[in-house]
């Protein structure tokens, strides 16, 4: 079973995913072709991993949660997992609109909706580590490992 730091750790890949593509997504790089090249496939790599991070706590996570006698408890995970649904639905919206085609078309109206998936992705991993993971620790589902250097 993952730990508490497993999910940390995909929450810091995931930002570092975010982060080196925001580096690259310029107009300026894009039309690079081989940039662009890179950009998609890193793009299509963000897509998998945060489904795969989904995906994980909707095993990992969430039925612990639901079956807890705390009606709050259940309650949060209710919430992380109507909160996923958008965020799936604008993954799957953007891949079939922007990346599945190849095309490397970076224009501005696809940067700006890259952006936005990124500051989607960014708030739930921010809520994530500020409202369910402290709750996790709360609960007992998970320990605080000594060795982290992340509290």
């Amino acid at each position: 079973m993952p730990t508490l730091e497993t999910y940390r750790n995909s929450h810091a890949e995931l930002r570092q995913m975010i982060d080196d593509l925001r580096s690259i997504l310029r107009p300026d790089l894009l039309r690079i072709r081989p940039n662009a090249k890179t950009a998609y496939e890193l793009l299509c790599g963000l897509g998998t991993k945060v489904r795969e991070h989904l995906a994980e706590e909707d095993r990992g996570i969430y039925p612990n949660l639901l079956i807890h006698e705390d009606p709050r408890v259940k309650s949060i995970a209710w919430g992380f997992i109507s909160g996923q649904k958008p965020l799936r639905r604008v993954f799957d919206d953007y891949h079939k609109r922007w990346l599945k085609n190849c095309d490397f078309n970076f224009t501005d109206e696809f940067l700006a909706e890259t952006h936005e998936v990124f500051d989607m992705v960014a708030q739930r991993i921010d809520r994530e580590e500020q409202v369910l993971f402290p709750k996790l620790l709360e609960i007992g589902l998970f320990k605080e490992d000594p060795a982290s250097s992340r509290h």
